[in-house]
């Protein structure tokens, strides 16, 4: 097995500088693992890598988009697009996916394993209690989706709310937020209320976005020993378009994207979070914990440029009116409800988990035509296959029920007095039951039955071999099950579609192999905290469509998903951490990533218009390729002045290596650096109107440095000034984000 030598080396090079500690033996095994609440802390005797970000830290950098605070953490990289949702990844996987994909890492958020419409995470930034980042596949504990990995997000509770806070920032392009939260505590409990509201016209043309959020946290103290939790999160967002362009030279003269329009635009989202946590102690080596909540997303929105009118003539992005003519209005309906309880003992050398999670899901999908269109460039849309589609014609009909019932569990000892060992196994049983078709008059609904049985595993061991050094290594399995976009594409319409059906898929599956260390130590003298691993990902049995990713299909060449694909992910990470309480701080995350398909050999470019009655498909074998968009080199460090306990200034360079655009590797997406600059004053005692105050500012990408935040390319595409396809691949058919230029955000809060 071959990883990357000279970063590995950089790590074992700090091993001198670990303190001669004595050796000590762990003592009493505590089982820290839990899916529902993050009482349990600890990476003392854990076989896995695993991050922590107070919140604290996220109220400090008074983010615009989670991204900003997980981008310290190794092996982290998100799909951003406009307002402040964001698709987590985790170590290059799922980066060659950017549509509305699973993300191939499970978020959790207060014991909610979230799936959102769009494959993003939506959660108010100024209610984050903790973040805790597992790497290595983490299905052993979340089940269905956790490919490498898990995001787990905890919301604001506890009696340190206490008070009344109120905060405003301004920044640039309009963005602004306010901030209002009240919270109680007594010998009873605790609880608070929050109200946010974020909104911006945003850089990109026609981008605009609004998040408004009430959520709030009631504990009650039950006994000494339990408690019972509730909390809840009301979201209402509101989004336009996400700013690509076509193409370089659309990115270079018209960065704002005001020529062209986005595959989806008018995003309208109601999101709604409740949950109830019980914890109780029930002896001094023994807890249980069980939650129940209910998720609920509605998401509306536009799809589908129209690119052809109803009598068949051609519509470009520059005709008149253009920027509204969209085909498709898109209505989605999710629930997510579910039962969880844990509970978890230690007996000396011995500690154990034991869980059961239940989940009762629905999925519905109503998309109907919002104008009248013709399926193909033909003139009066008559012959060559050519349909006319009416408005308000249901153009996909569905909805699936899913029940997954699950039982996972783990068992840590000591083999030694400095050897723990880890175990874990899950079997999670899901049921799809589909639909579609419901309200057509003509035939009779499609509806089918899918059963996925699948058993998922971690065995991992950690080595103490310090009071202050820890060596760990884990071996772990993690699936994905098919969804039933995937299993019955072809009767996601009334009128059936052009990918066909394929009931024989099987779930995908990720073998996670993992070697690291954990040590504190000294560097010149300067306490700190380093954490580093190598990694290794086979995922087999990839579900990908076998006309090539979002391609097409044809006359002679009709696709359907199928387990067709591989790929293999190595890599080093290395992250280290200063100690924050000294004047001057220092912390760096690193990451090398080589990421390779093993096994894609049927790939299909479209050339010449898919709208068109022969679109041209040519044939690529991508095996051994680079999975696109993963940067081999991944760099993020933050050096600190705090000359007291007051004021803090921070720089941040954040930087990437360049990556391929596309599955072909044709096509490169450079790399770049980025500068931040941030300041903190805080005044601790009370004053002006008796409160606390806190000042903030910062300004992001301070050398106005010129650059792509995004660059896909799968097919040929029309160009942005004529709407005329050309039928040759090449930078014009890449979909580009341009970064933002230099922009600032200032703001002040203040706690009663």
């Amino acid at each position: 097995m071959k990883f990357a030598v000279k970063p590995l080396a950089v790590a074992l090079a700090l091993l001198p500088c670990v303190a001669q500690a004595e050796d000590t033996r762990l003592g009493e095994v505590t089982v820290t693992s839990t899916t529902i609440d993050d009482r349990f802390v600890g990476k003392r005797g854990e076989p896995t890598t695993i991050h922590e970000i107070s919140g604290q830290s996220v109220d400090e950098k008074r983010p615009e988009n989670i991204i900003e605070v997980l981008r310290s953490i190794p092996g982290v990289t998100a799909d951003l697009s406009s307002g402040d949702e964001i698709k987590i990844k985790l170590r290059g996987i799922e980066n060659q996916r950017y549509m509305g994909e699973k993300p191939g890492v499970a978020i959790v958020i207060d014991g909610v394993p979230v799936f959102e419409r769009t494959g993003k995470v939506n959660i108010d930034l100024d209610n984050i209690e903790s973040i805790k980042v597992i790497k290595s596949g983490a299905s052993y504990l979340f089940g269905d989706d956790a490919l490498t990995g898990a995001v787990i997000i905890t919301t604001k509770r506890g009696a340190k709310y206490k008070g009344v806070t109120v905060a405003a920032d301004q920044g640039a392009w309009g963005y602004n937020r306010q901030l209002a939260r009240a919270g109680f505590a007594g010998d009873w409990g605790s609880g608070h209320l929050q109200a946010t509201r974020r909104a911006a016209d945003d850089y990109y043309w026609q981008s605009s976005y609004r998040t408004e959020n009430i959520d709030g946290n009631l504990r009650f103290y039950l006994t000494e020993t339990s408690d019972l939790t509730f909390g809840f999160e009301k979201s209402d967002r509101m989004k336009d378009k996400h700013g690509s362009v076509k193409g370089a030279t659309q990115a270079d003269l018209d960065p704002r994207g005001e020529i062209g329009r986005d595959y989806t635009r008018k995003y309208g989202v109601d999101l709604q979070k409740l949950h109830v946590t019980y914890a109780n102690d029930i002896t001094p080596t023994s807890n249980l914990l069980a939650t129940a909540y209910e998720y609920r997303d509605r998401t509306d929105f536009w799809s589908a440029p129209q690119r052809v009118s109803a009598s068949g003539a051609a519509i470009s992005d520059s005709s008149p009116g253009a920027q509204d003519l969209y085909t498709t209005l898109n209505n989605y309906r999710q629930v997510q409800r579910g039962v969880k309880t844990e509970w978890r003992a230690n007996a000396g050398s011995v500690g154990w988990l034991g869980g059961l999670d239940l989940r009762r899901n629905r999925y519905e999908n109503l998309n109907t035509a919002k104008v009248d269109y013709c399926t193909m460039a033909v003139a009066g849309c008559r012959g060559r296959g050519a349909q006319l589609v009416t408005a308000g014609t249901v153009l996909s009909d569905n909805v699936t029920d899913e029940t997954v019932n699950a039982l996972y569990g783990e068992l840590k000892f000591l083999l030694a007095p400095q050897w723990t060992l880890t175990l874990n196994g899950r079997h999670d049983d899901i049921g799809l039951d589909f639909a579609s078709g419901r309200t057509n008059e003509i035939a009779a609904p499609f509806t089918r039955d899918k059963s996925f049985r699948v058993n998922s595993w971690r065995a991992g061991a950690n080595y103490a071999a310090r009071k202050n050094l820890d060596f760990f290594g884990n071996l772990s399995s993690s699936f994905r099950a098919p969804t039933t976009d995937q299993l019955y594409n072809g009767s996601l319409s009334p009128t059936g579609g052009k990918t066909l059906n394929n009931e024989n898929l099987k779930p995908e599956e990720a073998l996670n192999l993992e070697f690291g260390l954990r040590a504190q130590t000294e560097i010149a003298g300067v306490a700190a905290e380093v954490e580093s691993a190598v990694f290794q990902i086979d995922r087999k049995d990839f579900i990908l469509a076998t006309n090539g990713q979002y391609s097409t299909s044809t006359a002679t060449a009709q696709q359907m998903y199928d387990n067709i694909g591989g790929v293999r992910n190595r890599g080093f990470e290395l992250s280290l951490k200063t100690d924050r309480k000294r004047s001057f701080t220092f912390d760096a995350a690193y990451t090398y990533i080589q990421a390779k398909f093993t096994d894609y050999d049927r790939f299909n470019l479209t050339l010449g218009s898919p709208y068109g009655p022969a679109p041209t498909l040519v044939a690529y074998d991508n095996t051994g390729n680079d999975v696109p968009r993963v940067p081999r080199h991944q760099l993020n460090m933050t050096f600190g002045w705090q000359p007291d306990d007051r004021f803090r200034l921070a720089l941040e360079m954040d930087t990437r290596s360049w990556s391929w655009a596309d599955e072909i590797n044709q096509e490169k997406w450079a790399g770049r650096t980025l500068f931040n600059l941030s300041a903190n004053y805080d005044i601790r005692e009370t004053g002006f109107m008796g409160a606390k105050w806190s000042l903030f500012a910062r300004v992001n990408n301070l050398f106005d440095k010129r650059y792509w935040s995004a660059a896909r390319g799968t097919s040929d595409q029309s160009n942005y000034l004529t709407g005329v396809y050309d039928g040759v691949y090449n930078s014009e058919d890449l979909s580009i984000v341009v970064g933002k230029p230099r922009n600032w955000i200032a703001g002040v809060a203040a706690t009663f």
